[in-house]
């Protein structure tokens, strides 16, 4: 009996471009060619949701990555130059970022070196909790066009960055661009001088070097495959001063996202029906027929409670009583919404800002830990004083909608008395009293938001603003059309005047004719100018180490997604090892070669390059299950597809030569120790690619046991597989056929202890929490979990128990 237990098959509707497992569950992410993102899951491949493309986001998915808890996963966009970091729990976008250049490949990684220093950082790193408050959950209903977050977004996006241990996404592209993003949001690394267009990419868990599989065109224009290592030492040799930098400024680009979803909530909170006095005063002044002045309208109504017929009219046939009471109910709430989403989002926002923006500038100050990574101290002070401004200006906003509140209250009061006498209706007591004070107030309103301004009609196309807390919500350049009203203002007479205090770097500027969303944006430029800082630095202080030609890719290559095409990399943590495996069928059909090097570019390492004799891979294995005899010599295999099961195990997929079909496509375990163990040393000519060398290279011929499988009935070509979770994935040639498979069954139940017992348990458990949600793909209308109003909150809680059950398991199995 094979090794490999088939568990699932599919057929798909469209093709699948690439397809990823998760790090810690029997989960698979697939995106497919309609720019769909698929979650299945091991057992039947039922699907656990899916995630349609957007105008938003983008359709055409280029690349996967999963972060290393398995509890986001990332997706880049080719025609929108977007990376995303969706939420696996639920299927929700929480955060993206746009890059120069369309990715290509992707890769997470986390760090595994152990310091007493990081420790104590660990163990440190949430004391802000203790100094700040909560962030407040974000109101449910809104929508936005600029990013794409459903309801109840706050807490996923302030729990974006996950464990304290440093993890690293890094993005290639087809320019040969790099960047690093330090727990998916902060660019901690730009490197611009990688050869060629990336097609891999692989980081060590030490982050002593990257190695990048790179496609470079040769001086005839043929494509070339080569293998670059990059040393990043400066990251390794600080790796506990580069853990906290990231850390503080993921916290601050998720602040800056907080108040920027918090501004869009403000904005839509506002109203179009609070412009209805400014647009009817407009149109009255446009039609009347006299030169008298509406001030001087209602003053006269104020103060002797006569009107002209053009005013009556105005107020009786366009506003009306009932008009006028739904106008006052709007502007209330409106205001009393927007004010409280300043003061608790806003502002609470801003002094979280404050507060890690200070400790990084106090980083700054220790130049012989933190200077070698580029910070800055002048460019955090301005990233201080920034957010200071962003501050003044949202209490300036609490200040315009208090006054105003008080104003209309007032003002609507007065007139809607006004308007029941001219209907000659019955006016209650309590409305009908009316103090010196009042009238004053009321006058005082009429003298500053009645007067026409021809230069506003110019510019906005009506006379009046008396409405004045929307042009604060404005995502414009224009200066606002009211601006507050400074006279009489004690603190700012004594700044003019003091010669000191007039230009102290102590006080915030307020830019008092300028809007919220101005000042935003010009808080966030300057937050990101600081923030870029670093990542320029240490990409300057990347350094090509090794760089070695391969070979020449084939023709009949180019319509093959560049996702599954080989070569393939892998790190090995415990021994701190990269490796490469490859082909060259155009030299050498039945060969596969692996390349090793140390994650340290400088450490040389014995058999680099090696080469498994595929010829007759599988005789004995024929023989054992009672092949023919004559049929022995002749069993040739070529490689079609090799991944890295785990340190020491590699997957391939191997199919019979042209006019040998019927010998059907084979699915084995390759062990690694048996091919790296070559008494012969190969030699590197530098001046030749390994193609023009390869007849030097050591081969090791395997004959594979019961590690293996026909796959009949399937033209398989490609293999996705994860050796934490014993699980594989084959995919056929037209990308529509799909096999799951659990591997190393045999070894699993020969074991008796609590890990087996324990591996069933999760897998129950998963099985048991998806069921509801992986069955409807069989309902045939392609929706996901939560297509409606119930099975999205019938989905979430069972999601929740097995991710706290497999998180504890999956620790006990993992240490």
């Amino acid at each position: 009996m094979p090794a490999f237990r088939q568990v699932g098959e599919k057929q798909l509707p469209n093709p699948v471009l690439c397809m990823a497992w998760s790090p810690k569950r029997d989960l698979i992410a697939l995106a497919n060619t309609s720019g769909e993102l698929l979650l299945h899951r091991l057992a039947n491949f039922h699907r656990v949701w899916s995630l349609p493309a957007t105008e938003h986001t983008g359709k055409e998915i280029t690349a996967l990555a999963w972060r290393p808890d398995g509890k986001i996963l990332a997706f880049a966009l080719g025609d929108t130059k977007q990376v995303v970091l969706c939420d696996v729990e639920k299927a929700e976008i929480l955060h993206l970022f746009t890059v120069e250049n369309a990715v290509s490949c992707m890769t997470w990684m986390e760090v595994v070196e152990e310091s007493s220093v990081l420790s104590s950082f660990y163990n440190s790193e949430d004391e802000s909790k203790l100094f700040l408050p909560k962030l407040p959950a974000l109101p449910k209903s809104y929508s936005t066009t600029s990013n794409i977050f459903s309801e109840e977004k706050s807490d996923e996006i302030m729990n974006l960055l996950g464990d304290v241990r440093l993890n690293i996404l890094v993005v290639g592209g087809a320019s040969g661009c790099v960047e690093l993003y330090a727990y998916g949001m902060y660019r901690i690394a730009t490197l611009d001088k990688v050869p060629g267009s990336c097609r891999s990419l692989s980081l060590s868990t030490d982050l002593k070097s990257l190695s990048v599989i790179t496609e470079v065109r040769s001086v005839d224009n043929n494509p070339e495959i080569c293998y670059v290592q990059l040393d990043t030492g400066l990251l390794s040799d600080c790796l506990p001063e580069v853990t906290r930098m990231a850390r503080k400024f993921s916290h601050i680009s998720t602040l800056l996202q907080y108040l920027r979803l918090s501004l869009t909530c403000m904005c839509e909170a506002w109203e179009e029906i609070l412009m209805q006095m400014d647009l009817r005063l407009t149109k009255f002044v446009q039609e009347k027929n006299t030169n008298t002045q509406v001030q001087d309208e209602f003053l006269e109504l104020l103060l002797w409670g006569q009107s002209s017929p053009e005013l009556q009219a105005l107020l009786m046939n366009q506003l009306t009583v009932k008009g006028l009471k739904k106008l006052g109910q709007s502007i209330e709430s409106s205001y009393s919404s927007i004010q409280k989403l300043v003061i608790s989002h806003l502002q609470s926002g801003s002094e979280a800002l404050l507060y890690h923006l200070s400790e990084v500038r106090g980083m700054c100050l220790w130049k012989h830990k933190f200077e070698p990574l580029g910070l800055n101290a002048a460019a955090i002070e301005d990233a201080i004083t920034a957010v200071g401004s962003f501050s003044l200006k949202a209490n300036e906003l609490l200040q315009v909608i208090d006054k105003s509140m008080k104003n209309f209250k007032a003002f609507f009061r007065w007139l809607y008395v006004a308007m029941l006498r001219m209907c000659e209706e019955h006016v209650p007591p309590e409305l009908n009293k009316m103090t010196q004070k009042d009238i004053s107030f009321v006058a005082d309103f009429l003298s500053e938001h009645f007067s026409e301004n021809e230069e506003l009609f110019d510019r906005k196309g009506k006379y009046f603003n008396v409405e004045r807390v929307g042009q604060y919500l404005k995502d414009e350049d224009d200066d606002l059309v009211s601006p507050p009203n400074t006279k009489g203002n004690q603190w700012l007479k004594f700044l003019q005047e003091s010669s000191h205090l007039k230009e102290s770097p102590l006080l915030f500027p307020s830019y008092p004719n300028k809007s919220l969303h101005f000042v935003k944006r010009m808080m966030e430029g300057v937050i990101e100018g600081c923030l870029q800082n670093p990542a320029e630095v240490i990409g300057k202080s990347v350094k090509q180490a090794i760089f070695m030609p391969l070979y020449t890719v084939p023709e009949s290559s180019e319509n093959t997604p560049r996702l599954f095409e080989l070569p393939s990399q892998w790190n090995d943590k415990k021994a701190n090892m990269h490796y490469v495996v490859f082909t060259m069928p155009e030299g050498s059909p039945y060969k596969l070669y692996m390349l090793r090097r140390a994650t340290d570019p400088y450490r040389p390492v014995a058999n680099s390059v090696v080469s498994v004799d595929l010829s007759n891979i599988l005789s004995a294995g024929l023989q054992h299950n009672g092949g023919p005899a004559d049929s022995q010599p002749d069993c040739v295999y070529s490689c079609l597809d090799a991944r890295f099961y785990d340190d020491e195990m590699l997957t391939v997929v191997l199919c019979a030569p042209e006019g040998e079909e019927d010998r059907g496509r084979v699915l084995a375990q390759l062990p690694l120790g048996s091919a790296h163990s070559c008494q012969n040393e190969f030699n590197w000519d530098p001046a030749l690619r390994l193609d023009q060398q390869s007849g030097s290279v050591p081969s090791q011929a395997l004959v594979l046991e019961n590690q293996w499988r026909i796959l009949e009935n399937m033209k398989a070509q490609f293999v996705a597989v994860n050796g934490i979770r014993k699980v594989a994935c084959v995919l056929s040639a037209n990308l529509r056929h799909v096999r799951m498979f659990e591997m190393d069954v045999e070894d699993e139940e020969d074991e008796e202890g609590g890990d087996s017992q324990k591996a069933s348990a999760d897998q129950d458990v998963l099985e048991a929490s998806m069921n509801s949600q992986g069955d409807r793909e069989d309902d045939g209308d392609g929706r996901g979990p939560d297509s409606g109003p119930e099975s999205g909150a019938e989905a979430k809680e069972p999601m929740e128990d097995v991710e706290t059950h497999l998180e504890s398991q999956e620790e006990l199995e993992l240490v």
